[in-house]
């Protein structure tokens, strides 16, 4: 599909990308000074594997204020993006024969890291009519003694679904009966939440399973820093250091100036996000409006991130499947992803992370194609 837009653009074709999970905001201007800044002193060399000092203090900070998850720096280690620290800690944690458990559908890189390590992924369906979250009865169910990891993402990539914390304590009450279990709570989308209320996160819900709970987080979204490549993650000491003895073989220390950009990012003021979150919601009812409108096309209503999850499937009879479905709306000048690319059934997702422009033009030829 890459190549079929790279070869419509090359015809002069006009192409709206709604696939691309990234902010379309500036960063912060105080971020952007603070790379000049490292800049001009010289910060280009080595730092410390697991981040430097500042950085970790502020990561410390910010899982504080912003997840109300109580930690150290000594527990915090910095990666180059938060796919990073995921893949580090499965590495670091898994052998052939052990299963991960990924609710679908899935970021599609869980699924992918997860194999990688040599385990199985055992695949947790959830459906729009059950907020695209798992529940209790199906994780138990799910749970067998090869079970090592369960992968949990609120908001959610591709769905925007929320998990409450009486969810979280619903899962909780299950994850205390088999011990081998570690769950990954990746909450880098927590700052774009569009309900009341705190946002809630396994480790300060359920704090007797902390030393089993790796939290991750990052600046990429909160920020608009998709390109610094900077995720940090926060758990148990014993695992931050096997992550952290990978890391030293593998990458190394993260950039040194993206360091620098992501503690002014963490220590700085917060207060644009209020207005970022607002742009977003906007988008996002737009978006459900304008996709609920067209016959054979149903979207719930995301509770965070800025993704819509498509279901198309009384179009099923049209298209042989999901891709060719995303190659017609292609065709028609959109850029999407099939929704089995995140695991999921026929349908597909889009990002509202552009401007309300193009995103009207871009719902406009939608309707049209299918229509």
């Amino acid at each position: 599909m890459t190549d079929r837009a790279a070869a419509l653009r090359a015809e002069g074709r006009d192409i709206i990308s709604l696939s691309v999970g990234e902010p379309d905001f500036a960063m912060p201007a105080h971020v952007a000074d603070a790379v000049r800044a490292a800049l001009d002193a010289g910060d280009t060399k080595y730092t410390p594997v697991a981040g430097t000092p500042r950085l970790r203090a502020a990561a410390a900070l910010h899982f504080q204020r912003d997840l109300g998850l109580a930690t150290t720096p000594e527990r915090v280690i910095v990666s180059a993006g938060g796919k990073q620290a995921i893949f580090h800690a499965l590495l670091a944690t898994l052998n052939p024969g052990d299963e991960v458990l990924i609710p679908a559908p899935w970021w599609v890189s869980y699924p992918e890291i997860a194999r990688f390590a040599g385990a199985e992924v055992v695949a947790l369906k959830t459906t729009a009519a059950g907020g695209f979250r798992i529940t209790a009865e199906q994780l138990e169910a799910a749970i067998t003694p090869q079970s090592r990891w369960l992968l949990l993402n609120s908001p959610g990539n591709p769905t925007g679904a929320v998990y409450s914390a009486d969810a979280l304590a619903a899962l909780g009450a299950v994850l205390a009966r088999h011990p081998q279990v570690l769950v990954m709570s990746d909450d880098i989308y927590a700052p774009l939440r569009y309900g009341s209320g705190t946002h809630a996160t396994l480790a300060v819900v359920c704090p007797d399973l902390a030393e089993r709970v790796l939290t991750v987080s990052g600046v990429s979204k909160s920020h608009a820093m998709t390109g610094l490549r900077i995720g940090v993650a926060t758990g148990p000491a014993w695992l931050i250091e096997a992550m952290a003895r990978l890391q030293s073989h593998s990458s190394g220390n993260p950039a040194s100036l993206s360091q620098a950009a992501a503690a002014a990012a963490f220590e700085g003021p917060q207060d644009f996000l209020a207005e970022w979150r607002e742009r977003f919601r906007a988008r996002r009812d737009l978006c459900v409006a304008a996709l609920n409108a067209v016959p054979g096309l149903s979207t719930p209503v995301p509770e965070g991130a800025f993704y819509c999850m498509v279901d198309a499937a009384p179009l099923a009879d049209r298209f042989a499947d999901d891709q060719a479905l995303c190659l017609h709306l292609l065709e028609h000048g959109v850029a999407v992803v099939a929704a089995s690319a995140f695991g999921g059934d026929f349908g597909f997702r889009i990002s509202f992370a552009t401007d309300e422009d193009r995103l009207t033009e871009a719902l406009r030829r939608i309707a049209k194609a299918l229509t």
